[in-house]
């Protein structure tokens, strides 16, 4: 998979920066808002809030799957 196209997102528990999301799922906030969730590949959990231009673009380059 082309790493240059990967969510990356902050990680809370060891708070590095960047760090590129593996298994993502984008889905739907309440307001209508895109959120992309997945893992760092360690076991931590990992979130990014992102706009609708770059979340469908990830769905489309197959770097995330679609959850709504």
């Amino acid at each position: 998979m082309d790493t240059s196209k990967m969510i990356t997102a902050y990680c809370l528990k060891t708070k590095e920066k960047n760090v590129p999301m593996q298994d993502a799922v984008i889905s739907k906030t309440a307001k209508g808002g895109y959120m992309a969730s997945g893992h760092d590949g360690k076991g931590n959990k990992m979130a990014a809030i992102m706009g609708e231009a770059k979340a469908l673009q990830a769905i489309k380059d197959g770097v995330a799957t679609k959850g709504f």
